[in-house]
């Protein structure tokens, strides 16, 4: 055969092959749109049995078998209804696992849609489903995988508004969340519900584990009855996480509420679970137990509604990368500013404060590069260095007294630390110079500015 004729085949196979894909995404949307709920639907209750069908018990014979499940432990699980809040990379492996178990119903909450950078981690979605609601992609897939559980797909963003009458109609929840507004949301929801919470968390390359109001145990508040500053919460979005990491917590997440569910119980409500997926290694960190005087479920309670949990925390109930306001407006410029200044090549310093492994990934190519690490240790070596590139620009421009440093970070949040430190520096170890950060970082230069620049 031709070799022109073999280069037209493949590539007639690979249209055929995106537009199934399409099709496959379009099936998709429409399967999952026909199970959704809005959250004012109050759900039925599931239907009681005391035995299991001959189908039953051939796709669950493997567990069936285990003398700490059982049919009875089957048939609990067939009469549980559990809400999975996040169907990221969390969610995604848990919701798949207790598909597979067999619980009876299947909440499924996710305000957010299909991106291409959860696919290393959000293994229930695919390319196909690119722009899908999450949580009616998560119910797409899982049909196919189970098609005897009910699923019930909420594309929405969890709030004090729709959480008390998600929370009562189920049985167990399940958080997946990746802030820390809807953690708290979440953990008073099931206090004053009286719902047992298991909680998981991933970041890099570690995991967290805790089962919060379980049998006596704390709630989230009574380990954490303050939040923390907004500036020190990392996200996955800012910090990274190798995609296996959240499949293993969420995998463990699926775990303990299977065992919750059927009646083995858990004791990770007196423990916390920690995975460090460098070394390889669990540990259990015993917790203290229930707080008297928890703000939720102590002895007298202050909070007895669900409140503004964005105003309590100060930052949004958003996984997507924050943005910080840490300086006044007059010392930060947008991206359209900085590009007027290189045009017009007016003399200054751009300071790159992103760690290496960021720089190496992308950069702009005149940037001077001190990661904000360093700067805030104050390191002699890199501030020498910056000092040094400072003097020769201020040479070059025959000694300006008050130099520009502008600093660039991805997101412009790290940027504004280090705009702070700069001025602590300045007058001393860097001389005379005007710091101001760039508002939205590289990812806002790689959106307004240069379409080419990579976006992370």
């Amino acid at each position: 055969m031709a070799l022109s004729e073999v280069a037209r085949l493949r590539a007639e196979i690979e249209r055929r092959e995106q537009e199934l894909r399409s099709l496959q995404g379009q099936l998709a949307d429409v399967l999952a749109r026909e199970a959704a709920e809005e959250p004012g639907v109050e759900l039925p209750p599931l239907q009681a049995r005391t035995s299991l069908s001959r189908a039953e018990i051939l796709r669950y014979s493997r567990q069936l078998v285990l003398p700490e499940l059982g049919v009875r432990g089957q048939l609990r699980l067939s009469h549980c209804a559990v809400l999975v809040v996040g169907c990221g990379g969390l969610g995604c492996p848990l919701a798949q696992y207790l598909a597979a178990a067999g619980v009876g119903r299947l909440g499924l909450l996710d305000h957010d849609v299909v991106e291409m950078s959860n696919l290393h981690r959000q293994v229930l979605h695919g390319e196909a489903r690119e722009g899908l609601p999450k949580a009616l992609s998560a119910v797409a897939t899982l049909q196919q995988l189970n098609s005897t559980v009910q699923y019930v797909p909420y594309h929405l963003a969890l709030s004090p508004s729709t959480a008390m009458e998600l929370v009562r109609q189920y049985d167990v929840v399940a958080d997946c969340s990746d802030n820390v507004p809807t953690r708290y949301l979440v953990n008073d929801a099931c206090v004053l519900a009286g719902k047992p919470l298991i909680s998981a968390s991933a970041l890099r390359l570690e995991g967290q584990l805790v089962v919060y109001n379980y049998q006596g145990g704390p709630c989230y508040r009574c380990l954490f009855p303050k939040p923390p500053p907004p500036e020190t919460v990392t996200s996955c979005a800012d910090g990274g996480v190798l995609g296996v990491v959240p499949g293993i917590m969420g995998c463990i997440q699926a775990l303990e509420v299977l065992k919750i569910a059927s009646g083995m119980g858990s004791t990770f409500n007196q423990f916390m679970l920690m995975f460090d997926a460098l070394e390889g290694r669990f540990r259990n960190i015993r917790l203290r137990p229930k707080k008297p005087d928890c703000a939720i479920c102590g002895d007298n309670p202050a909070v007895t509604c669900l409140e503004d949990y964005e105003a309590f925390c100060g930052s949004s109930a958003t996984d997507k990368c924050r943005a910080l306001c840490l300086l006044p407006s007059e010392e930060r410029i947008s991206v359209e500013e900085y590009k007027k200044l290189l045009d017009e090549q007016v003399p200054h310093i751009l300071l790159d404060v992103r760690p290496q492994v960021e720089v190496d990934i992308c950069y702009l190519a005149h940037c001077v590069h001190i990661p904000l690490s360093k700067l805030e240790e104050k390191n002699e070596e890199c501030l020498k260095i910056l000092g040094k590139r400072i003097c020769e620009e201020k040479q070059r421009i025959n000694g300006k007294s008050v130099f520009p440093v502008y600093v660039v970070c991805k997101l412009g949040n790290d940027s504004q630390k280090a705009v702070r430190v700069l001025q602590e520096l300045s007058g001393r170890e860097l001389g005379s110079i005007l710091a101001k950060d760039i508002r939205g970082g590289l990812m806002a230069w790689a959106s307004k500015i240069d379409p080419s620049f990579p976006q992370y």
